[in-house]
């Protein structure tokens, strides 16, 4: 899948792109009842709520096939190879869960702060691409963006480990109030099967769910090969170790897998 030129353009100025309905119903339906199985597995890689239900599962395609083979799927690949200018390796690997009326908070934070500070990743030539698994409203916690802010570089943050059961490095309130008053706040929503794509430094959150709806998302952190991390205090399944450029697979690389649950 290719950007157009107008796309890239809105990429560059608002630091986000939102593409709706780029996986069909029964491509995101696989993927949510796959999300339903990893999140009852009892791994490390596996982290709750205070409630005890699922936050995020990490490293997801390393005992997942349906999310090994989104994680090198070329709708998702080739558009941040386009942005990036060349071959990228997988950093990280997000399932992202947003239970209905459990799901707590994510603080704002840039992504690439974490990356630098925990990580030594050299410069910002990574980027987030995300997949709906369901439909994402104003009411289940939506990701919260401030448009343009990535073009403020690295912003001062202090570790969070208090306020969820993951550690951020997370941005004051004076500094979300300056940059949200220039470029305001915007919350992409839509149907399962959208993608979401955003810079590595653009500033942005979740709030929590107090709705009786849930709603997934899968997160692929992708790096440019020659940018890879120098750092490697967290845990291989956090910040990946393989700097090998992802191979795609087929476009079509899901279909035998939604087919087979059809039967």
């Amino acid at each position: 899948m290719k950007l157009t030129d107008a796309q890239l353009a809105d990429f560059e100025t608002e630091g986000y792109l939102f593409l709706p309905e780029v996986f069909s119903p029964a491509e995101a339906g696989l993927l949510r009842a796959e999300a339903d199985r990893v999140y009852r597995l009892d791994r490390e890689e596996v982290w709750r709520e205070s409630s005890g239900v699922a936050r995020t599962a990490f490293a997801a395609q390393t005992y997942n096939e349906a999310f090994r083979r989104l994680g090198r799927h070329p709708r998702l690949v080739e558009p941040v190879m386009q942005l990036l200018g060349g071959p990228v390796y997988l950093h990280q690997y997000k399932v992202n869960a947003k239970a209905a009326f459990d799901g707590e908070v994510w603080q704002w934070h840039q992504d690439y702060g974490t990356w630098a500070r925990d990580d030594d990743m050299p410069e910002p030539r990574a980027m987030n691409i995300a997949v709906f698994l369901d439909e994402v409203t104003a009411a289940n916690g939506p990701l919260l963006f401030i448009p343009r802010s990535h073009k403020q570089g690295v912003l001062a943050a202090g570790h969070d480990l208090e306020t969820t059961s993951y550690p951020l490095w997370a941005l004051d309130r004076a500094t979300i109030t300056r940059l949200a008053e220039a470029g305001g706040v915007a919350a992409p929503t839509g149907p399962a099967g959208s993608v979401l794509m955003f810079h590595c430094n653009l500033v942005h959150a979740s709030p929590p769910n107090i709705s009786p709806f849930g709603r997934t998302i899968v997160y692929l952190s992708l790096c440019h090969v020659d940018n890879h991390i120098r750092r490697f205090k967290r845990p291989a399944w956090i910040a990946q170790r393989d700097f090998d450029p992802i191979a795609c697979l087929a476009d079509d690389c899901l279909a035998e897998l939604t087919a087979g649950s059809a039967e």
